[in-house]
């Protein structure tokens, strides 16, 4: 009689091609992120991610995915600036960062996704064009200006039940949002304006044309 065959081992966390562990708790990250004390003490007062006035989250009229697919907004930025799902469904949609300098483009494919960028690189948007050097400088002046910002990244990420110490690299995170910056990704998330005028990218990829 043959040996049975011996099962294959599951792809390691951290492993190319593995998918990104998810929360301890899926589908339920966005009434946490705009009501616990942790979270929002990290996203809104570090990363500039406030989920916590929903009657806040209204896109300017006109403002419209050139696809027509839906796009939500969810959360904003201290200047107004919009986060946004696209599409119909859960936490699982892509995000899109709509400013209010007419530039928007993908951040993540899911908000865990967005908040695993947010904990680990919470200055993300000072990040296009920078060399590596630039970027520790601008590493450093963050932690310059949060003095206690891995105890509060660690006590936010927990309370939505990520694992810190399963957080991806600096490096690997800005790679990933480079990535979604171009590509079948980026066009699918086109913003066009009131006026049918094309959002500009947010990190200088060739745009697609609706």
């Amino acid at each position: 009689m043959n040996a049975p065959t011996p099962p294959t081992p599951p792809t390691p966390p951290n492993a190319p091609g593995a998918a990104p562990p998810a929360p301890a708790r899926p589908d339920a990250l966005l009434p946490l992120l705009g009501t616990d004390e942790d979270a929002v003490a990290y996203f809104a007062g570090v990363a500039d991610l406030d989920a916590t006035d929903p009657s806040s989250h209204l896109l300017q009229d006109g403002i419209r995915l050139a696809s027509g697919a839906r796009l939500e907004q969810f959360a904003r930025a201290a200047s107004g600036d919009a986060f946004c799902f696209v599409g119909e469904g859960g936490e699982e949609r892509p995000v899109v960062y709509v400013s209010l300098d007419g530039e928007a483009g993908p951040l993540a494919l899911g908000l865990p996704e967005l908040l695993r960028l947010c904990l680990v690189v919470p200055w993300w948007q000072d990040a296009p064009g920078r060399t590596a050097g630039e970027l520790r400088a601008v590493a450093e002046e963050y932690r310059e200006d949060v003095a206690d910002l891995d105890r509060r990244r660690d006590r936010a990420a927990r309370a939505l039940g990520f694992d810190p110490a399963g957080l991806p690299s600096e490096a690997a995170a800005l790679a990933r949002l480079a990535e979604l910056s171009r590509g079948p990704v980026a066009a699918a998330c086109l913003v066009v304006g009131s006026e049918d005028e094309v959002f500009d990218p947010l990190f200088g990829a060739v745009r697609a044309r609706p």
